[in-house]
């Protein structure tokens, strides 16, 4: 073969191998409907007047707040980087996206089995511990008394973000960033990195978006697989 042929060879391999470690970035919410995803909300087991929280509006996926649930991806993902964008409508309030979801209504029969990167006005960025664990540096000085660290109901779950002024303010759009690599989740808001966890107990799973007391508009919720599923 000669040198000409070797490096067009060479050069496909290269490209293919890029190929195969940064997958074609997905599309999570169509802007048109729920396609994908369902609602585990609690009430709308029982009470018949329950609306699900979950609407399209303007081409926004939005989050009422009211009853209290969550909305789950069908697929799993393994590796990737999540982005989207957020505001909250006209009340500063809570909300959260959960990575690595897996058992349904494992904390107090409403939180699935997660991760969750918090939203919540002024506190976006910090990780909550649903029976699921992650380590971050300084994890006493941010998570409290070690003593009390857990993963349960009474448990120190939350481990604060690294940064107090990330955010916008209220009624403008926040960008959010969920890079999960094996055992690793770094957050950005609005290109901040505001936390970085490592040692995760969980290295995959589903994507839930919270209704959790406030109104909250969601736009261009994007997927990207880094390396294999």
């Amino acid at each position: 073969m000669r040198l000409f042929e070797q490096y067009i060879l060479f050069a496909l391999i290269i490209a293919t191998l890029q190929g195969c470690s940064m997958a074609k970035e997905q599309q999570l919410f169509n802007g048109k409907n729920l396609d994908g995803w369902y609602v585990d909300v609690p009430a709308m087991d029982s009470i018949t007047s329950a609306i699900n929280p979950f609407v399209v509006r303007n081409g926004n996926l939005v989050s009422l707040g009211e009853p209290q649930g969550h909305l789950i991806t069908n697929d799993s993902f393994k590796n990737y980087r999540l982005t989207l964008q957020y505001r909250f409508v006209s009340e500063p309030g809570n909300c959260g996206v959960l990575v690595h979801a897996s058992t349904p209504r494992a904390l107090y029969k409403m939180f699935p089995k997660s991760i969750e990167v918090q939203l919540m006005y002024e506190n976006a960025g910090d990780f909550w511990c649903i029976v699921e664990d992650i380590t971050t540096d300084n994890m006493e000085e941010r998570r409290g008394p070690k003593s009390d660290w857990g993963i349960t109901e009474g448990k120190l779950r939350r481990i604060k973000n690294l940064t107090d002024d990330s955010e916008k303010p209220l009624g403008e759009w926040n960008s959010l960033v969920v890079e999960c690599i094996n055992t690793t989740v770094k957050v950005w808001i609005n290109d901040n990195l505001v936390n970085y966890g490592y040692n995760s107990t969980a290295t995959s799973g589903q994507i839930a978006i919270q209704a959790e007391g406030s109104e909250v508009e969601f736009a261009e919720i994007k997927l990207q697989q880094i390396g294999s599923k």
